[in-house]
C-alpha cells in the first residue's frame, strides 16, 4: 500500500469501511460498520475522526441508514462530533436527494469523497506557494504542526499535512515538528505515523514544547487543518492550537489554516458561537491522578481571527489576518 492508498472511511459491500484510528501506529485494521449506531460509537471513540474524514463518514452514513431502515438514527449520525461542521454540513448536502432512494445518496457519498481527494491536492499546491512566497525563501522550510491533518484526517490526501507533503515533493522540507496533541496523541500516533510513510523527517514534541521551539526560532512557519472556521475567520482545531498560534504571532512567522471549503460555516458568525466539545475527564486523569481530582477536557479552542495569517481551501487562499474574510472564497 502507498500512502495515496490510504483512505480512513469508503463504502464497502454494503459497510461503511473505516481504519480504526485507535489501533494506530500498532497495527493497520479497517472496520465494517453495518449500522448507524456502530458509525457513530465509532465517530465518538475516535475510530474515525478528522473533520473532512467525518464529512465523508457522514455521507456514507446516511446511504447506510437508508440500506438498513434506519432513517429516524440519521439526526443522530449528524450530532455525533458537534465542533466538526464537515459531519453535519455532508449529512446536509445528501439528505435532499434521500426520498431518491439509496442509490442516489450513495452517489453523492462518493462524489464528496472524489472533491474532498481532489480539493486537498488543490489547496495543498496554493497553501505551499503561499508559504513560500511569504516567508520569502525558497529553501526547506522548518515546520511546525498540530493533531492530524494528513490522510487520515480527510478522504486519503491531507490539508494541513498536504501542504507538507507539496513542500516535501517539492525538497523544500527540512523538518516538521509534530507536537503530541494531548489527551489522545492524534499528533504521534497518527500525524508522525504518516510523516514516517511519506519519509519526511519529523520530531514528535509535548504540546507544552511548542511555544518554545517556535519563539527560540527553530520554525519558520506553523500549518494546522481546522473543524470550524467562522464567518469572521476564526478557527477551531484541536485543543493547544490557540498556543501555537499565540506563539507565532510572537515570533512573526506565518500561522496557516488549511481546511476545504465545507470547514468554513458563514452561519456561525464567531468564534464565540462554536460549540465546544467537552471530553470524558478520565481521558486526562488516567490513573496517576489523585483519587477525587476532577479534569477539564475540552477536546477544541478557538483561535481568533487575527492570528490567523491566511486561510487555504480549494478555492484559493484568504488573507485572514488582513481582513480577507473566508466569505471571500465563494
Amino acid at each position: 500500500m502507498t500512502d495515496d492508498d490510504i483512505r480512513p472511511v469508503t463504502w464497502h459491500d454494503g459497510a461503511v469501511r473505516i481504519i480504526d484510528q485507535t489501533a494506530l501506529p500498532s497495527q493497520l485494521t479497517y472496520l465494517d460498520l453495518k449500522t448507524v449506531d456502530e458509525l457513530i460509537d465509532a465517530i465518538q471513540c475516535l475510530a474515525v475522526r478528522g473533520a473532512p474524514t467525518l464529512g465523508v463518514a457522514g455521507a456514507y452514513g446516511v446511504a447506510l441508514a437508508l440500506l438498513n431502515g434506519e432513517p429516524d438514527r440519521i439526526p443522530a449520525l449528524r450530532a455525533a462530533r458537534p465542533t466538526a461542521v464537515n459531519l453535519a454540513a455532508c449529512v446536509d448536502r445528501v439528505a435532499p436527494l434521500i426520498d431518491q432512494g439509496f442509490e442516489a445518496v450513495l452517489a453523492e457519498a462518493h462524489a464528496i469523497l472524489a472533491e474532498n481527494l481532489a480539493g486537498n491536492r488543490t489547496l495543498s499546491t496554493a497553501g505551499a506557494d503561499w508559504l513560500l512566497n511569504t516567508v520569502g525563501s525558497h529553501r526547506p522550510l522548518r515546520l511546525l504542526t498540530h493533531c492530524n491533518a494528513g490522510p487520515l484526517a480527510t478522504a486519503g490526501w491531507g490539508t494541513a499535512l498536504g501542504v507538507v507533503r507539496e513542500l516535501h515533493a517539492r525538497g523544500l522540507v527540512e523538518l516538521v515538528y509534530a507536537d503530541e496533541t494531548r489527551p489522545l496523541l492524534q499528533g504521534s500516533r497518527l500525524t508522525a505515523w504518516e510523516l514516517a510513510r511519506l519519509d519526511i523527517p519529523h520530531l514528535i514534541q509535548a504540546d507544552s514544547a511548542a511555544a518554545s521551539t517556535i519563539v527560540s526560532g527553530h520554525v519558520d512557519a506553523a500549518i494546522v487543518g481546522a473543524d470550524r472556521i467562522a464567518a469572521n475567520g476564526d478557527t477551531a482545531n484541536k485543543i493547544g492550537t490557540l498556543g501555537v498560534a499565540l506563539a507565532c504571532a510572537h515570533a512573526r512567522i506565518p500561522f496557516l489554516v488549511a481546511a476545504p471549503t465545507s470547514t468554513v460555516d458563514l452561519h456561525t458568525p464567531t468564534g464565540t458561537d462554536i460549540h465546544v466539545e467537552l471530553r470524558a475527564e478520565a481521558e486526562v486523569l488516567g490513573t496517576a491522578s489523585p483519587h477525587g481530582s476532577r479534569a477539564h477536557n475540552p477536546a477544541f479552542d478557538v483561535t481568533p481571527a487575527p492570528l490567523v495569517s491566511a486561510l487555504t481551501t480549494e478555492r484559493g487562499i484568504a488573507r485572514i489576518a488582513t481582513g480577507e474574510l473566508p466569505g471571500t472564497l465563494w
